[in-house]
């Protein structure tokens, strides 16, 4: 075992910062002579001698690796310092060294490798570019596969550190490296397209506030069918709200809400637009009644139009077209759900409106609408819950369902055995069920 492990160790070595750099500068030299730059080998090996410049300051660990096999791995090779962090909420382990930061899971996972002194800033653009001109030498095509290979690498290796300044905070450069892998992704002989990346790109773009290369990546993120369920539609929308282009804004939405009637994101954007502009929002259910003739039987439509109805404060239109969603699907629990929310968002409403009355008599008839209201939200939930065979669901409803007869414990024992029941359900959680 003491054997293995130290061949493991030794194949696991990386050059040095000055040996990367030598590397580097022997294999430029070579491209500069006429017959050498005519041959593949020689653009391969800078491009290989670019990517060990590139791993050179990041040390012997790799993302996934244990912290402890990790320590016997880099034997005298320590951290300067140690010191705990957290990135977007999720608390690391952050060890320093003179070249590296690594960052470690709370299980001891290393996930992040941040590098700090490169050997050169930009040794992944010039290994791409070496495999560019190598590909461009190579007539008979004998080393493809392996350019297309160091290719795949070099966009991994921009996709690493896209997502690390992500978890940095640092959405500007993010966003260009998410760029940087999309592009790299694309160039031949690889040739793919990294959707995810570039939708990466624009996310990362929209929330540092560049909304013109927010617009420019979720525009292509569309164009090659990566909308993310119509979230592309939704934030291209957004950038362009933000770029004080209306009616490119709500082109945009109408055409999403044509593919994803049920985005809620697509359908807030389209609503919003509406109330705001001040325009009749008939084109909207007309864009509804589309996606009804292309799908009769589809419940989740008639639950969106209620929910239209019901942010446009249409409360009848809305808990009409909520029954009908259940009526269609009878096993559909959102209707009912929006029906036991709009009654019991009322209820609040209402409560809070009574709060603030200071006569007596328009107190006591406030209070009394509010128990209605409250009311009338206990039997469509109760459906709803009876219906919906997701667990976490059921959990959900049960936290309306214990508030409500709170209200009523005292005034029927079935209020309070239901108050009790779900009250168990809340604390519990899905394992009561």
């Amino acid at each position: 075992m003491a054997v293995l492990l130290s061949v493991q160790i030794a194949d696991a070595q990386v050059k040095s910062a000055e040996d990367a750099r030598k590397a580097v500068e022997s294999a430029a030299e070579a491209t500069a002579n006429p017959k050498k730059a005519a041959k593949v080998a020689t653009w391969i090996k800078l491009a290989n001698a670019y990517m060990d410049a590139y791993n050179s300051p990041a040390g012997q660990g790799w993302r996934g690796a244990n912290k402890q096999e990790l320590q016997l791995i880099l034997g005298n090779d320590k951290p300067v310092s140690t010191e705990q962090v957290t990135l977007l909420g999720t608390p690391y382990t952050k060890d320093v060294y003179a070249t590296r930061n690594y960052y470690f899971t709370q299980d001891g996972m290393l996930d992040i490798i941040e590098i700090t002194k490169p050997v050169y800033e930009d040794a992944l653009d010039k290994a791409l570019e070496a495999y560019v001109k190598a590909y461009s030498v190579d007539a008979k095509g004998s080393k493809t596969k392996d350019i297309a290979a160091g290719i795949q690498l070099i966009e991994g290796k921009f996709l690493e550190e896209g997502i690390a300044q992500y978890m940095f905070g640092n959405n500007a450069l993010a966003s260009r490296k998410f760029e940087a892998a999309a592009n790299a992704s694309e160039t031949a002989p690889y040739s793919k397209i990294d959707s995810m990346a570039v939708y990466n790109a624009g996310f990362t773009a929209e929330m540092c506030g560049d909304y013109e290369r927010a617009a420019k990546f979720f525009k292509k993120a569309i164009e090659i069918s990566y909308t993310e369920e119509g979230e592309a539609y939704a934030k291209l929308a957004n950038a362009y709200v933000n770029m004080k282009d209306t009616l490119a804004s709500k082109a945009v939405l109408e055409e999403g809400f044509t593919k994803y009637p049920e985005s809620q994101s697509i359908l807030i954007g389209l609503i919003n637009y509406y109330i705001q502009s001040g325009e009749n929002p008939d084109q909207l259910f007309a864009l509804l009644d589309k996606a009804k003739e292309n799908e009769p039987n589809n419940a989740s439509l008639y639950y969106v139009e209620g929910d239209i109805h019901n942010k446009l404060g249409h409360k009848d239109e809305a808990i009409k077209a909520y029954a009908k969603s259940s009526e269609i699907n009878p096993e559909y629990e959102f209707g009912y759900i929006g029906i036991g929310i709009l009654y019991y968002n009322e209820a609040i409403e209402i409560q809070d409106k009574a709060a603030r009355e200071m006569d007596d008599a328009k107190y006591m008839k406030l209070v009394e609408e509010f128990e209605t209201a409250l009311m009338n939200a206990a039997d469509p939930f109760e459906r709803a819950f009876a219906i919906t065979k997701d667990k976490d669901i059921k959990v959900n409803i049960a936290e309306y369902l214990k508030n409500i007869y709170y209200r009523f414990r005292e005034e029927d024992p079935k209020y309070m055995e239901s108050y009790q029941k779900y009250d168990a359900i809340v604390t519990n959680g899905a394992a009561a069920l």
